[in-house]
């Protein structure tokens, strides 16, 4: 079984903002695959399908983006899912407006919500799908992942949670690494 977790905030004030793309990303695979995202368990919004032959949760973690590890952690105990089936999907203020990368592992590179995760599994080994949601830095960080993307904007970032959303299709199927060698763009 996969564990796929869209990163994000709960609550109305926060839907659509550069911060839950985590969310979006969740909500259009269960859409594509017919999953119910509605149950609540562990700290999060769950709900279980299948994405090709494999067997998944889809999860959205409710505990606001910096605590996300506690429901991780907590659904990876209860379900007994291997680190390597875990898939975290999250916002990267590092990366250009629509883009989107995957990685095996490695640092937090700064996301909180990530860097909470990492930490409460003990061990950077995660793998990872980021969408760039452009730059900002010091003061205007947080005012920046809290806003919502203008209209042409918009068009970059639906076409980024549609990729996003392919690569995880294909990481569940065929293995992350063959996603990677298929979404990630050439250096």
């Amino acid at each position: 079984m996969h564990l796929i977790v869209g990163l994000g905030n709960p609550g109305k004030e926060y839907e659509s903002t550069r911060h839950n793309v985590g969310f979006e990303v969740i909500e259009q695979l269960a859409r594509q695959h017919h999953i119910s995202v509605s149950k609540r368990a562990h700290q999060a919004v769950i709900g279980e399908g299948t994405i090709g032959q494999q067997r998944v949760i889809l999860a959205r973690p409710m505990t606001y983006m910096n605590l996300s590890g506690d429901a991780v952690a907590s659904l990876m105990r209860y379900y007994r899912i291997d680190i390597a089936k875990i898939i975290v999907i999250l916002d990267d203020l590092n990366l250009p407006l629509g883009k989107v990368r995957l990685r095996l592992g490695g640092s937090a590179g700064g996301q909180n919500g990530l860097a909470h995760i990492l930490q409460r599994l003990g061990t950077q080994d995660v793998a990872r799908i980021r969408i760039g949601i452009g730059g900002a830095s010091g003061s205007r960080m947080v005012t920046h992942v809290l806003s919502r993307f203008h209209p042409d904007e918009r068009i970059l970032i639906d076409e980024a949670v549609a990729r996003a959303a392919s690569a995880v299709e294909t990481a569940v199927s065929d293995g992350f690494e063959m996603a990677m060698n298929r979404f990630n763009p050439a250096a």
